[in-house]
């Protein structure tokens, strides 16, 4: 396939070339094709886009919150009015087939207006104080320029989930989009530019994480980063934000438990794990990668796994009957085939996939098969490493002690799903899981209105929902005499 799409770095309203002049090739996983390239963004790049914010921040922190809003709004309709064209580009880039690159474009545009209207009710409050000649107001301003960081395997999306309440907030953003799927988002950020956004107020700077992101981490000029990235890359932004004190916001690694009890739905459960796992290939912060049967139940819930598995049918992304497709690059296959070998090493079974898969047509693609093994040791990469890839790992549990022993065990707190019928048992043992999200019942955490992220090393702060936006806010008091009036 032809190359045919190609970006630039966007800063102070206008596209430019990179000052060094860097570029990387993206590819179609599904046939390991080129489909384009993209400018890469380094430090001197990202001092240029730090500086055009800043001659606006002041400027766009006075704007009204009505015509941000309407700006926004703008903004996203024009996305929505483009989203069959933007949701090709990203399963071209991507993978990720049609539908749910639709359903990713959709879900931004409504991250768009939800902040689009939540940024019209910052409001503030009038304190008591000691002394009746005093007054304290409250109010809430930007907290300054702020930067983001966004993966591959979600970009649309979580670039809408850090540039709308920036934005709505009277915040400039600087955001470093994945070089290896720069493209959609491109379109995205057209269409802020044609809703009127004024110049400097959103730069776009794809590049890597060793020349951009710690560039933007490490940036004077920026006062708040929200990064959603690996617990290493987070680690390593915390370091370098440390250095003018930056807020953070970090929605780092998951490694997701999905417990069934014994008197769960085993066909339901069943179905929910194995999107959970596999949807998008288990690229996903939120992906199932351990899964904890209740022993009476065991067999039947592997049986049902297995064979809902082994009927995935994997294809290009583009072809409306594959709703599985190609991973995004070979180390995401090498990674996978490392866990699944330590698990089976140590004890496990392969009970669906374990092994790439050449597509008629597609022979240069990336195509893993979804892969489901049972009795993994705890000790085992799967159990204990996000794997980031399709694979989920059974085992089985007798006592509730020994499975919170095991959920809880782990360094990670992002996510955890618990299926039983037995509601009451299952609120009590929700507060039990130590994590920032539990889904019962139900297979994603993803609420509109309500707070995304982790605890323990997942995470710092909360994306989505009113603490979405307050993240980009900074109280400020105003404490004043009154005189006496006679």
């Amino acid at each position: 396939m032809a190359q045919t799409h190609e970006t630039g770095l966007y800063y102070g309203g206008a596209w430019h070339q990179p000052v060094e002049g860097g570029s990387f090739t993206v590819v179609d996983p599904a046939t390991g094709l080129p489909i384009g390239t993209t400018a890469l963004a380094t430090g001197q790049d990202v001092d240029l886009a730090v500086e055009a914010a800043r001659k606006v921040r002041r400027a766009w922190a006075k704007v009204g919150a009505d015509r941000r809003a309407a700006l926004l709004h703008r903004a996203a309709d024009l996305i929505a009015e483009r989203a069959d064209a933007i949701a090709r580009i990203l399963t071209l880039e991507q993978g990720k087939p049609l539908p749910d690159a639709r359903k990713e474009i959709d879900f931004g545009v409504e991250v768009i207006r939800y902040y689009a209207e939540e940024g019209r009710r910052i409001g503030g409050s009038l304190r008591p104080s000691v002394s009746p000649e005093v007054r304290n107001v409250v109010t809430n301003v930007p907290v300054g320029i702020v930067a983001g960081i966004v993966p591959w395997n979600y970009p649309v999306d979580l670039y809408c989930w850090k540039l709308a309440p920036a934005l709505a907030a009277g915040c400039p953003a600087i955001i470093k989009p994945p070089h290896e799927t720069p493209f959609a988002i491109a379109e995205v950020v057209r269409c802020f530019e044609d809703a009127g956004l004024p110049a400097g107020v959103l730069a776009n700077l794809p590049g890597t994480g060793p020349e951009a992101g710690a560039a933007l981490a490490g940036h004077p000029g920026i006062a708040m980063i929200s990064a959603t990235a690996s617990i290493a890359a987070g680690q390593e932004i915390a370091r370098r934000a440390a250095s003018n004190l930056k807020r953070l916001s970090l929605e780092l690694g998951g490694h997701s438990p999905f417990i069934v009890m014994a008197d769960a739905d085993i066909e339901a459960a069943a179905k929910a794990a194995l999107r959970r796992s596999f949807s998008n290939m288990g690229q996903i912060c939120i992906a199932v990668n351990r899964i904890l049967v209740q022993r009476e139940v065991h067999g039947r819930f592997v049986e049902a796994l297995a064979a809902q598995t082994d009927a995935i049918r994997l294809g290009h992304g583009l072809d409306p009957a594959i709703a599985y497709g190609p991973v995004l690059n070979p180390n995401v296959i090498a990674r996978t085939e490392a866990h699944i070998a330590d698990a089976v090493a140590k004890g496990g079974r392969i009970v669906a996939g374990g092994a790439s898969e050449t597509v008629e047509g597609l022979e240069g693609g990336y195509f893993f098969r979804p892969t489901v093994i049972d009795g993994a040791s705890l000790d085992s990469l799967p159990m204990s490493v996000e794997s980031f890839g399709p694979l989920a790992a059974v085992r089985p549990f007798d006592t509730l002690d020994e499975m919170l022993g095991v959920a809880n065990g782990l360094d990670y707190g992002l996510a955890a799903y618990l299926y039983t019928e037995d509601l009451e048992r299952g609120w009590r043992i929700a507060e039990e899981l130590d994590f920032g999200m539990i889904g019962l019942n139900v297979n994603d955490t993803s609420e509109l209105q309500a707070p995304f992220g982790g605890c323990k090393l997942s995470g710092i702060g909360r994306e989505l929902g009113p603490e979405g936006l307050s993240a980009y806010l900074e109280p400020k008091l105003i404490r004043m005499r009154l005189r006496c009036i006679a």
